[in-house]
């Protein structure tokens, strides 16, 4: 039996302001053809556990069973949601979320590059 995560941590990560913003974006599973599978689980407890494992460097592998889902799962959803572009529209929604209420300082920004020297022929 898998103990439900301190519902404290779980605000602090992922809170309910925050979660109103990511439930629309996250990509629904449908039910396999064939049938099977494993039961479905709270996209929430799975989301706050990809979180607790960006932010704080956990390995996938130890993460702790209080959040309700296995580091498999966890780790399975947050390369599903990779490839579907949910942290590119995530950023995105967020930015205009702030913007909208006047929350973001659009005076500076953070540029990273990287130059690398063009090859001529076959040099």
């Amino acid at each position: 039996m898998m103990l439900v995560m301190d519902c404290d941590l779980s605000k602090r990560l992922v809170p309910d302001e925050f979660w109103e913003l990511v439930a629309p974006l996250l990509p629904s599973f449908a039910a396999r053809p064939q049938g099977g599978g494993t039961a479905p689980c709270d996209e929430r407890a799975v989301f706050t556990a990809v979180v607790y494992v960006l932010t704080s460097g956990c390995a996938w592998r130890h993460l702790p069973p209080t959040f309700g889902t296995s580091p498999a799962t966890a780790h399975r959803r947050f390369t599903l949601w990779t490839e579907a572009g949910l942290w590119r529209r995530l950023h995105g929604v967020v930015l205009d979320e702030l913007g909208a209420r006047g929350e973001a300082d659009w005076t500076s920004a953070i540029v990273d590059a990287a130059a690398v020297r063009a090859k001529r022929g076959d040099r």
